[in-house]
């Protein structure tokens, strides 16, 4: 898996944002503590949980993991960088290759920014980076049904839902069904799905 990572992304949007996808670094430590703690009550309902109680991992343990992981191709774990501060992150994780080649996209960003079209433009780019830069077959998303924002997110992109799993993954204390939605590389017929956003001003379903 050499050359995976690290890797950065740059977005922009028509008449939108310009973001930027990038590896979380020892420096950004301050700034990222801070950014969560500004989010907790926010993100929580929504945020994997382990049932096992874990202890929490100092932060450059944290980076050293996710530059690992990402090294190894079982995870690509960005920052979303906007106005040149952190709001948030875009992972895809579960990464397999072989006959599945695909992976799980998962997200978050500030509650200051939320709706401002962040979280779609990213994920597009996140999606064309698996499909196109990482030649995956496979990127899905799973979503809470209480979880009206990124629902939205998903459906603006054009996601095909693919059902209700019960139990799914472990959230603010509980197991919790989720649905989920997915795109294929055969679904884009390799057009990117980043242009396809931009084509329509960062609106509606592409």
């Amino acid at each position: 898996m050499t050359g995976l990572w690290p890797t950065q992304i740059t977005l922009r949007d028509v008449g939108g944002p310009t973001i930027v996808l990038r590896g979380l670094r020892p420096r950004d430590r301050q700034e990222w503590e801070s950014l969560r703690a500004r989010n907790r009550g926010w993100l929580s309902p929504w945020e994997a949980t382990n049932p096992v109680p874990q202890g929490v991992a100092r932060f450059r343990a944290l980076v050293r993991h996710y530059d690992r992981e990402a090294a190894a191709g079982r995870l690509q774990p960005f920052v979303i960088e906007f106005e040149g501060r952190l709001v948030g992150q875009m992972h895809l994780f579960g990464i397999g290759w072989g006959a599945a080649r695909g992976g799980a996209a998962g997200y978050w960003v500030s509650e200051d920014v939320a709706g401002r079209g962040i979280a779609p433009l990213a994920l597009a780019g996140l999606v064309d980076h698996a499909f196109y830069g990482l030649g995956l077959h496979r990127v899905e998303v799973n979503v809470r049904p209480e979880n009206v924002a990124s629902l939205r997110v998903v459906e603006k992109l054009g996601f095909r839902d693919e059902g209700l799993r019960r139990a799914y993954l472990h959230i603010d204390g509980a197991w919790r069904d989720h649905r989920s939605f997915a795109l294929t590389a055969l679904d884009l017929d390799g057009a990117s799905l980043l242009e396809a956003w931009r084509s329509r001003g960062g609106s509606g379903r592409v």
